[in-house]
């Protein structure tokens, strides 16, 4: 377990051991599978791997509580044994996943309902606080905001007021990219990703997601681009987040973003 957070960037790489993810969905469900890929990753420089037992795209079903825990927590028990040095996060808004994920190995609660930060002091470990314009079923209908870059900044900083009132040593925000807002909102966000910077060390997660498909589309001239396809946009936009301050990146394609993080900070 790290002690504190790097001053350098991060790579955080994303291992969905779930059906229905909207990029690798039901590729990694089973255990032997989820090892090969976390093997993959952290040949290909990851720093940290982050467990998602639960979709969180926009339409997604909920998941039961059982489910949700029988899909991460062997997971993360073995990534923990065979792999005592990398750091493990769960992408969770359970609290009983949370703390089963803990106590198998998990360093980071990543959530995204920006709600779990008493059972992150609990367990004493890290938190990630991230903006969401709702659950994931409804939160892409119809989003405003007057000033959404100012609206999530107070959000998040209220979040950071609370982990820190509980004690919490290791605190990240995430703007949420992609959770209840439209492409406009999303590049705003990007474009001043400095101001969460500012507000506590910050994560940016916009690997393969829906506005880099859009951007892609509009540059090639289609209608749309398959998650699989976003490569390019990808490892532009963590690399203008590390520019811009991100402590962590958190990416499907982590060799790729790797090589252009070591470039832009070396």
């Amino acid at each position: 377990m790290k002690d504190e957070v790097k001053t350098l960037p991060r790579v955080m790489g994303v291992l969905n051991v779930t059906p229905d993810s909207f990029s690798d969905g039901g590729q990694w469900e089973g255990v032997d599978d989820a090892l090969a890929q976390t093997a993959r990753m952290i040949d290909d420089g990851a720093d940290v791997i982050d467990v998602g037992g639960e979709s969180t795209r926009p339409g997604a079903e909920p998941v039961d509580e059982a489910t949700e825990h029988r899909r991460v927590v062997p997971v993360i028990e073995q990534i923990h044994a065979r792999w005592p040095d990398i750091e493990i996060s769960v992408d969770t808004q359970k609290p009983a996943v949370a703390r089963a994920a803990v106590t198998s190995g998990a360093t980071i609660i990543n959530d995204v309902t920006a709600s779990l930060e008493e059972v992150a002091a609990e367990m004493g470990v890290g938190w990630i606080a991230m903006h969401a314009g709702g659950p994931s079923k409804t939160m892409q209908n119809d989003p405003h905001y007057d000033d959404v870059v100012e609206e999530v900044a107070d959000y998040l900083e209220s979040a950071v007021g609370r982990a820190r009132a509980h004690g919490i040593e290791r605190v990240w925000v995430d703007p949420g990219v992609g959770f209840g807002k439209t492409l406009a909102h999303n590049l705003k966000l990007v474009a001043n990703f400095d101001r969460f910077t500012r507000i506590a060390p910050a994560v940016l997660a916009v690997s393969r997601k829906k506005s880099i498909g859009d951007l892609h589309a509009l540059s090639d001239g289609v209608d749309m681009v398959d998650a699989d396809d976003r490569l390019e946009g990808s490892v532009a936009m963590a690399t203008w987040g590390v520019h811009m301050g991100a402590d962590l990146v958190r990416v499907h394609d982590v060799r790729a973003t790797v090589h252009a993080v070591r470039m832009v900070t070396s």
